[in-house]
């Protein structure tokens, strides 16, 4: 596995180093947000859920815009850094805000950031390597994503015993977003990379991409519908007794499972399957929210497991989800079908969330998990059974 890993195309280790910086300044804020919204902001729930909501659906509209222009100009590198730049210097200004509509906005600019560069990045990442490397290659970028992920939240955890307080930590989210932004210029785009544009796009794109695909994406959209933020998470883990300190440090222990397992579950996928991996990933998350929405406060070690356990789901299906959008799709029209894939995956994000803010809020955390639970028990029945895939 180490041998293979070093054998990955330069490109692929700088979009890695790249994620992982951006990471590190993006999780050493995320699970502050809730924490931030309720204790200065007096704000709730209610507020959280339109706050991701929107933001999210805003980006995934982006998305596939990003993905449909790669396909049009054959380039990825602009949008990958404008995208960067954009949620990159977005974050520090956090702490200026002083409503919870300040936090909405500075959301929004964030996930637009993500947005632009998303698929035009996934698009690059997948023509770097064949198709027998791709969810070791996608497993790898997860991995690196994952530990810049773990490196934010225990920076995080590690102001905040320091004495810093929440603003003054959103400031300092500056200085790995400057890094990341240099190092995004630093990408070069093959002349393989650079692909002509698409004749499939002066027609109808979405009528050009393969039945499988769009089954896949409704399968993923029954899934999405169940998947809210995972700020709520974070609600639900502190109304279980965790302290403000110690919630960075559960979400850093949430990816370093993801980023420990990513490469090998995905890596799995180049020779077992990616429709296994996903089905399996799905049914572990039914799971993780079943549990997580029937646990009674004063539990510590079983909170500790079960987001553990959900780092295992991560790693199994964050990767391998992508590599399947590339399995499917033609290579002409790769940089649209990963903007379709974060159009559904994402752009249901503003329902489910406002959704399950509102079972939250008005019956409690078992309705609301509960409900998440049971659309992705469903998603892998569909999964198995109507997607038939052809590919890996």
């Amino acid at each position: 596995m180490i041998k293979r890993i070093g054998q990955l195309p330069s490109s692929v280790w700088l979009i890695g180093l790249i994620s992982l910086l951006n990471d590190a300044a993006s999780e050493m804020i995320y699970p502050l947000v809730p924490l931030y919204l309720a204790s200065v902001l007096m704000a709730g729930p209610k507020a959280l859920g339109m706050i991701e909501g929107v933001a999210e659906a805003t980006s995934s509209l982006v998305k596939l815009l990003s993905g449909v222009l790669v396909d049009r100009t054959g380039r990825s590198k602009p949008l990958v850094v404008l995208g960067y730049a954009l949620a990159g210097f977005s974050r520090p200004l956090l702490s200026f805000t002083s409503s919870w509509y300040g936090v909405l906005g500075l959301r929004f600019a964030d996930r637009l950031g993500k947005g632009f560069r998303s698929s035009p990045r996934d698009a690059l990442l997948a023509a770097s390597v064949d198709a027998g490397q791709r969810g070791l290659a996608f497993g790898f970028h997860r991995a690196m994503d994952n530990a810049g992920a773990v490196v934010g939240p225990l920076m995080a955890a590690l102001l905040l015993k320091t004495g810093f307080d929440y603003r003054q930590i959103f400031q300092l989210a500056l200085v790995p977003a400057l890094l990341c932004f240099t190092l995004s210029l630093l990408l070069r785009e093959k002349p393989a990379q650079i692909r002509e544009k698409s004749p499939e796009l002066q027609g109808d794109p979405v009528a050009s991409l393969p039945s499988s695909f769009k089954r896949y994406l409704l399968a993923l959209g029954v899934f999405t519908l169940g998947n809210s933020s995972n700020m709520f998470l974070l609600v639900r883990a502190r109304e279980l007794g965790l302290a403000d300190s110690n919630v960075p440090l559960l979400w850093g222990m949430v990816s370093l499972v993801a980023m420990l397992f990513s490469t090998p579950f995905s890596a799995l996928s180049d020779h077992y399957g990616r429709k296994r991996l996903i089905v399996l990933g799905w049914l572990a998350y039914a799971l993780f929210y079943l549990a997580l929405g029937l646990l009674s406060p004063g539990s510590p070690v079983m909170l500790y497991s079960l987001f553990a356990f959900y780092g295992l789901f991560l790693a199994a299906t964050e990767g391998v989800e992508k590599a399947l959008v590339a399995d499917l799709a033609p290579p002409e029209l790769r940089g649209t079908a990963y903007g379709w894939f974060y159009l559904v995956s994402g752009g249901l994000l503003l329902p489910a969330s406002v959704l399950f803010g509102w079972l939250y809020s008005a019956w409690g955390a078992a309705p609301a998990f509960g409900f998440s639970s049971t659309c992705a028990l469903l998603a892998g029945i569909l999964l198995q059974s109507w997607v038939g895939l052809k590919t890996r």
